[in-house]
């Protein structure tokens, strides 16, 4: 009832169709407020949005869309324009670049920028305007821990979180204090779908946590921003953050060497 009666009566998930937005959808209905599902992928896009429907009988619209096209917002006027978007979630990760960047091609380098940068700036313009005229509202952006150093074979992906962090944090302190909550939360490893189509793998260093509970404690402390990490990453997150950046770039290096696939 909570969560319905600040962020309700609708939730709009970019990114809503499987992993920690499949979670995110079923529990924002499972709270009665009902979801807007925007991915690109039109069979788990489907799919969540059936179980929403069935566990929870909140009002579910879904929209296939690729953030990478120019007209997103015209998009997604289509389908939100008529309803009260209480709460902006924006969990895409929107990599196609795996592997050293001169050696992938232009367009695959670009996608985590236009996906989160880009569309990220777009989606909060929009829907966060009026929620603070409102006095009422939430913002949730999925990060991640490596978009607190330059990663080997993520580079424009570390940087595209960078911004989502960096932007979320100045979102929080405008406004927090006209009553919309913003919140950060940089995941760790998380056991996607996508994590593996790609095959990486695993390191003692980086637990693995359940797309699930990622999705419950984003929820739960999304009044609390601008950052969360969740306690099994804080010892990466702080060593992160040290002022030697030349060692942070090489661990980051040493452990995405160590979970990539043989050949990348």
């Amino acid at each position: 009832m909570l969560l319905k009666q600040r962020y309700g009566p609708w939730a709009l998930l970019v990114g809503g169709s499987e992993g920690v937005g499949e979670h995110l959808a079923r529990q924002l209905g499972a709270a009665g407020i009902n979801v807007i599902l925007v991915a690109r992928k039109p069979e788990p896009l489907a799919e969540t949005a059936r179980k929403v429907r069935a566990e929870s009988g909140v009002e579910v619209r879904t929209l296939q869309l690729d953030l990478m096209r120019p007209d997103i917002l015209e998009r997604l006027r289509e389908v939100t324009e008529d309803v009260e978007i209480g709460l902006l979630v924006h969990n895409v990760a929107g990599n196609q670049a795996y592997g050293p960047f001169v050696d992938t091609t232009l367009e695959a380098a670009l996608s985590a920028v236009l996906t989160s940068p880009v569309a990220l700036t777009k989606l909060a313009h929009h829907y966060a305007i009026p929620m603070a005229r409102r006095g009422r509202g939430g913002v949730l952006f999925t990060g991640s821990l490596a978009g607190n150093a330059g990663s080997y074979s993520l580079t424009t992906y570390a940087a595209a979180k960078a911004f989502t962090q960096i932007f979320g944090e100045g979102l929080w302190a405008e406004l927090q204090p006209r009553g919309v909550d913003v919140l950060v939360f940089p995941l760790g490893a998380t056991d996607t779908p996508s994590r593996a189509r790609y095959g990486t793998g695993d390191s003692d260093e980086m637990p693995v946590a359940s797309s699930e509970e990622v999705a419950r404690q984003a929820l739960a402390q999304l009044p609390n921003g601008p950052v969360y990490v969740a306690p099994e990453n804080r010892p990466f997150f702080e060593l992160m953050c040290t002022p030697d950046r030349r060692r942070v770039v090489e661990i980051q290096r040493d452990l995405q060497v160590s979970m990539l696939p043989d050949g990348v």
